[in-house]
C-alpha cells in the first residue's frame, strides 16, 4: 500500500509538471481566434537582397518547379540570386538548375551526409567566391518546395521590421493525397496558424520547421557559417536561437508548399529520424537551455522554456507520468484496471487532437486545398495520424537511423496550388 501511495504522489507531481509545461499550448491554440493575424507592416518597399539556398540530392523531378516559382515572384529579379548545392547527385539536378539561372555547386562526400552538411558546404563555397557580402538575407528551401506569389515581398517586410531570423507559413503540395499527407498538412498549418501566430502576437520568438526560413547576413556571421549538423538541423537552429536570445519572426503571408511522404513506411523512417534528431538536440543543448531559464531577457527565457518542453525533456516527463499511472493502476487493481485506466486518457488525447485539427481546419479553411468533404475527413483522421508518433518514438529509442533522402515526385506548378486553395 505504501508503494502505491508513493507512486501516486510522484504521479501527481509529474502530472502537474506536464500541465505546467503544456498549458501554454492551449493558449496558443485559442489566441488566434480573438486577435488579428500578425505580420510586419505592409508599407515597406522591397529592399532586401536575397540569396536563396537549396540543398538538392537527385531532385530533377521537382527542382525545376521550385525555380520557376522563384522566377515568377513579384520582386525585383536583380535582388534575388538562387544558389544550389547538388549534393551527391547522380541525375541531372545540377544541369537543370544551371539552365534556369542558378549558381550551382556540386559536392561528393559519402561520409558527411545530410542537409546540414550540404548547407555548410554551400555557404563556404559562396564565401570563397565573394557571394556572401552581396546579400542582406539568406532563405533556406528544400528542392520539393514551391513559393506562393508574394513570398519574397512578405519576407522582405519581415527583415525590414528588424527580425534577424524569419519563418514563413508552411502548407503542403499533396495535402489531400491520403490520410498521412493530410495529417502532415494539418500539423504544419497548426504550427503556423496557431503556434507561430500566437508567439508573434505575444512578442516571443517563433520557430522554424524544416524549410522556408531565413536569416540576415549579420546573424550568419554571428553563427560562423552553418554549424548545425544533427539529424534535425532546423530544430538545432531553433535551440541555438533560443539560447542566444535571437528573436525569430513569422510571416503569415510568406507561403511555402512542401511535399509530404505518401506511405506509412516512408513517414515512419522520416519521423524516426526526427525523434532521434530531437534527442541529439536535447542532449547537446540541455545545459545551455537550462541556464537560459534564469538569465537574459524574459523573451530569451521563454524561448529556452519552450525548447525544453518541446524536446525529450517535456515529452519524457509526460511519458514517465503515463507509465507511472499504468503501474499504480496495476498495483491497485490488476490488469483489467490498467486497461480501463488507459482508455480514458487515450480517449482524452484523441478528443484533444480532434479539437486541434478541427480548429485548424476551420480557421484555415480557405487555404486548405480540397473539397469540403475531404477537409472534414482530414479532421477525423488527424488524431490517429498523430497517435502514430507514439510507436515511432518508442522505435526511435532502439534504432540509430541515418540521414536518407526522401524521394520527391509531386511535379506541379505553383499556379496549381493557388487554384486548389480557392
Amino acid at each position: 500500500m505504501e508503494t502505491i501511495i508513493r507512486t501516486q504522489h510522484i504521479l501527481l507531481l509529474l502530472s502537474a509538471l506536464c500541465g505546467l509545461c503544456y498549458l501554454y499550448q492551449t493558449v496558443y491554440l485559442i489566441l488566434p481566434l480573438f486577435k488579428r493575424r500578425p505580420g510586419p507592416a505592409r508599407t515597406a518597399e522591397p529592399e532586401t537582397d536575397f540569396a536563396l539556398l537549396i540543398a538538392a540530392r537527385n531532385e530533377q523531378a521537382v527542382l525545376p518547379w521550385l525555380l520557376d516559382s522563384i522566377r515568377a515572384q513579384d520582386y525585383p529579379s536583380e535582388r534575388v540570386t538562387v544558389y544550389v548545392m547538388a549534393d551527391n547527385c547522380t541525375d541531372r539536378t545540377a544541369a537543370l538548375a544551371r539552365a534556369r539561372g542558378a549558381v550551382v555547386y556540386e559536392r561528393r562526400d559519402p561520409v558527411r551526409v545530410g542537409k546540414g552538411y550540404a548547407l555548410r558546404a554551400l555557404l563556404e563555397h559562396m564565401e570563397a567566391d565573394g557571394h556572401i557580402a552581396r546579400h542582406d538575407a539568406f532563405l533556406v528551401f528544400d528542392a520539393d518546395n514551391l513559393l506562393a506569389p508574394g513570398y519574397l515581398r512578405a519576407m522582405s517586410r519581415g527583415f525590414a521590421a528588424g527580425y534577424p531570423a524569419l519563418c514563413g507559413y508552411r502548407s503542403s503540395k499533396n495535402f489531400m493525397d491520403n490520410w498521412i499527407t493530410a495529417g502532415y498538412g494539418l500539423w504544419y498549418l497548426h504550427d503556423s496558424a496557431h503556434l507561430n501566430a500566437s508567439r508573434m502576437r505575444l512578442g516571443v520568438t517563433c520557430a522554424c520547421t524544416g524549410t522556408g526560413f531565413g536569416f540576415t547576413r549579420a546573424l550568419l556571421e554571428r553563427m560562423g557559417g552553418w554549424p548545425f549538423h544533427t539529424l534535425v538541423e532546423d530544430i538545432e537552429f531553433d535551440a541555438w536561437c533560443a539560447v542566444q536570445g535571437v528573436t525569430m519572426g513569422y510571416c503569415a503571408d510568406a507561403v511555402v508548399y512542401d511535399e509530404q511522404p505518401l506511405t506509412l513506411g516512408q513517414s515512419w523512417v522520416q519521423r524516426t529520424r526526427w525523434v532521434r534528431g530531437g534527442i541529439q538536440v536535447s542532449l547537446k543543448y540541455a545545459g545551455a537551455l537550462c541556464r537560459g531559464l534564469f538569465s537574459g531577457s524574459i523573451r530569451q527565457r521563454w524561448g529556452c522554456f519552450e525548447n525544453l518542453t518541446l524536446t525529450m525533456y517535456g515529452y519524457g516527463t509526460c511519458a514517465l507520468a503515463g507509465s507511472l499511472a499504468a503501474a499504480a493502476t496495476l498495483l491497485a487493481g490488476g490488469p483489467h484496471s490498467v486497461a480501463k485506466g488507459l482508455a480514458l486518457p487515450l480517449l482524452g488525447m484523441l478528443g484533444g487532437l480532434f479539437v486541434m485539427g478541427a480548429l485548424t481546419t476551420a480557421q484555415e479553411w480557405r487555404r486548405i486545398p480540397g473539397t469540403p468533404g475531404q477537409k472534414v475527413k482530414s479532421c477525423l483522421t488527424f488524431p490517429f495520424f498523430m497517435l502514430t508518433y507514439i510507436p515511432v518514438a518508442v522505435s526511435a529509442l532502439f534504432v540509430r537511423p541515418q540521414w536518407r533522402p526522401v524521394r520527391h515526385t509531386v511535379a506541379v506548378g505553383v499556379e496549381s496550388m493557388v487554384q486548389r486553395a480557392k
